[in-house]
């Protein structure tokens, strides 16, 4: 794929590239609580009519870059679409685990952002997952001490967190500076910007110790740090074509695809069905993702934190194809992948049926399709 300087500029700063490690956290996965095992079945009417199966095994984050799953478990969508299929539903942390989950059989359908829907693909040659559909784009932003930071220029010389060597806003942060025409090795993080990597959950006791100055980071991790005080100084859905990049996917196993077609349609017509509610309906929808929250991790989201959060996030149908090619492209050109073959990565056909039924134009697959 290859682009002029000018959108590369742009894409290029808001690159989400593959984790360094295969324990390296994706880019939804930050600040949660819930136990990788932690899981509960929903309830299923006694006449309600089965499936092909008798269980669909759903995996996602307590965050709310994954508000499609919180509020489609929450409000009863999916179960509503499955009939008399139950909904096992699990949490997870981490990007990589929940992938280690779904080659292990323990989840058939997950929803995951795209560093290790890509690292799972490309690790496996292919042959364990793919992408059916898309549920949120953006959600991440630079935030900084307006004490000592008042423009994106000085940012040079200080102390600026990302969430991890080699994860999304990491990656994404490292090709800004270098567009911007600074130098910062990547493996240390020291240069003419200091890259502090910081886990989110403790970033904002990072930033109220005065250890960073700032920090490249998703919600709802922003957001806490605008109420200790810091303040938006960029959103990084700006720098991208149409202000859209994949932030997180819907992925399944490709033995569950090809043995329940029929569940995994009832599953992407209950994703469409929420995010057409979440759209219609964002007030009670974000009232209902905090519920899960809640419900999940022990503590919901207080107000100052959720309303801008909830805000910054678009939930849509469209998996953005296209940025998580690019996104793919510029791990590559960052040093941190070898160049992937991500031909069949994407099976999209079982979403655009659901979403001819439902009257809403079908979605691509930027070329990376099932052939």
């Amino acid at each position: 794929m290859s682009a002029p300087r000018t959108t590369l500029r742009r894409s290029l700063a808001a690159a989400t590239a593959l984790p360094l490690l295969a324990v390296a956290l994706t880019a939804c996965g930050y600040g949660s609580e819930a136990k990788d095992d932690g899981s509960k079945k929903s309830d299923v009417a006694a006449d309600a009519k089965k499936l092909s199966t008798d269980t669909v095994r759903i995996g996602y984050f307590p965050n709310l870059t994954h508000a499609t799953a919180l509020v489609g478990d929450q409000e009863g969508l999916f179960q509503k679409e499955l009939g008399g299929t139950r909904l096992k539903t699990s949490q997870f942390n981490a990007g990589p685990s929940e992938i280690e989950a779904l080659n292990a059989d323990s989840i058939d359908i997950g929803f995951i952002g795209p560093s290790p829907s890509i690292n799972g693909f490309t690790k496996s040659k292919g042959k364990n997952l793919r992408i059916i559909g898309g549920s949120a784009s953006g959600g991440v932003k630079l935030v900084v001490n307006p004490k000592k930071i008042k423009t994106l220029d000085d940012l040079k010389g200080k102390k600026i967190a990302t969430p991890q060597l080699g994860n999304t806003q990491d990656v994404a942060f490292l090709n800004w500076i270098s567009e911007k025409g600074w130098k910062v090795d990547a493996q240390s993080g020291k240069g003419d910007v200091s890259v502090v990597r910081t886990d989110n959950k403790v970033t904002p006791d990072a930033y109220k110790s005065g250890s960073i100055d700032g920090a490249w980071v998703p919600e709802p991790t922003a957001s806490k740090l605008v109420a200790e005080g810091a303040e938006e100084l960029l959103d990084e859905s700006t720098l991208w074509p149409d202000n859209k990049f994949v932030i997180t996917n819907i992925i399944v196993s490709q033995k569950f695809l090809s043995e329940h077609p029929d569940v995994v349609e009832a599953v992407l017509r209950g994703s469409v069905k929420t995010n057409a509610w979440i759209n219609a309906n964002p007030d009670k929808a974000k009232a209902s993702a905090n519920a899960a929250l809640e419900k999940l991790t022990g503590k919901a989201l207080p107000a100052e934190v959720l309303d801008p959060a909830w805000k910054s996030i678009q939930i849509t149908d469209d998996p953005l194809a296209a940025t998580l090619d690019a996104e793919a492209e510029h791990a590559v050109k960052a040093g941190l992948l070898e160049k992937p073959d991500l031909t069949g990565i994407y099976d999209l056909k079982p979403l655009n049926k659901v979403l001819k039924a439902a009257g809403k134009p079908e979605v691509a697959d930027a070329g990376l399709g099932v052939k």
